[in-house]
């Protein structure tokens, strides 16, 4: 992409108070001698802390940033849905506030993207850092995810990425409400870069993602990705009926040799039986509940976020 003239870029922060104000200074560091005009725009998700006076002061001392504060809480997918509706520019740069999305990479992504690549996805590589549950629970979810769906994600993949005005108006025609934004980026299938990068410390806080709202992620990307589920739920339907032909065919032939008298009644093979197939058929109506709850969440179209209030401006 040749000649890029106007960069948005997206940040959303949910209670960073005390460490929007070091990041923006990093971020100002990095772009305030580079020749494109830029945008900021800070999504406040519904923050309980000081984190909208921060942004305000932020915006009135920086002409660049615009701020939009969310009703409430709505997510992390949501508040970078909302950057996404209102972000204007040739290059559209989505990161996160904490400074583990290192400012001082965006140069290099700004060249890769003028060489063409509509989407430079970095990949965070965490080589230096001792194994946690939380870095198998991803490896584990990402390889479930590629091995269940067609849409192939890169394990490590962050919401950290530049993105062409092309790609940025594809991704908007994903209306969606359940969104998996690093599956739907890969999905729309643009000319793709991989830029790997070791993240910093965190400037400060801890991250706002906790196992519920891991588990609730992982559930949108499966389910909103990918029908395995109810294949399985098929399949051991399937499995099921040949277990019973099998056991059909077994006791006929005492019968045919008059063994008849040697059929005891099994307490406990028929419960094991019984545990067994209702286990099946719990599994399949779950999955099949999911993907109607789904559906019921889609057809009431509720809007993915709502916006409170929107102060600055870059004009």
């Amino acid at each position: 992409m040749p000649g890029i003239q106007a960069v948005a870029i997206v940040i959303p922060v949910f209670n960073e108070t005390g460490v929007v104000e070091q990041f923006h200074g990093r971020l100002r560091t990095v772009i305030d001698n580079f020749p494109a005009n830029f945008t900021i725009y800070y999504i406040n998700d519904g923050s309980t802390d000081g984190t909208q006076k921060s942004l305000i002061k932020i915006s009135g001392e920086d002409p660049r940033v615009i701020v939009l504060e969310l009703s409430r809480n709505f997510g992390h997918q949501a508040a970078l849905t909302a950057g996404l509706d209102h972000a204007q520019g040739d290059v559209v740069i989505f990161m996160d506030g904490d400074g583990q999305h290192p400012p001082e990479l965006i140069p290099e992504m700004l060249r890769l993207a003028e060489q063409g690549y509509d989407i430079v996805q970095t990949q965070r590589m965490d080589t230096d850092q001792k194994a946690s549950f939380k870095k198998w629970a991803s490896g584990v979810f990402y390889s479930l995810l590629n091995a269940l769906s067609g849409t192939q994600v890169q394990q490590g993949a962050a919401d950290f990425r530049a993105m062409s005005r092309q790609a940025v108006d594809a991704l908007k025609a994903m209306p969606e409400y359940h969104r998996f934004l690093r599956g739907m980026v890969a999905w729309i299938g643009y000319p793709t870069l991989i830029l790997p990068y070791q993240p910093p410390e965190r400037i400060g806080g801890k991250s706002k993602y906790s196992i519920r709202k891991m588990m609730r992620l992982a559930a949108d990307a499966v389910f909103s990705f990918s029908l395995v589920p109810l294949y399985i739920g098929l399949s051991m339907g399937v499995m099921m009926l040949c277990l019973a032909g099998l056991e059909m065919v077994y006791v006929l032939s005492f019968w045919a040799r008059g063994l008849q008298a040697n059929l005891q009644p099994g307490w406990s093979s028929l419960m094991f039986v019984l545990l067994i197939v209702s286990g099946f058929i719990m599994i399949l109506l779950g999955f099949v509940g999911m993907y109607i709850g789904y559906i019921f969440q889609e057809v009431k179209h509720r809007p993915v976020y709502l916006l409170r209030e929107k102060q600055g401006s870059n004009q």
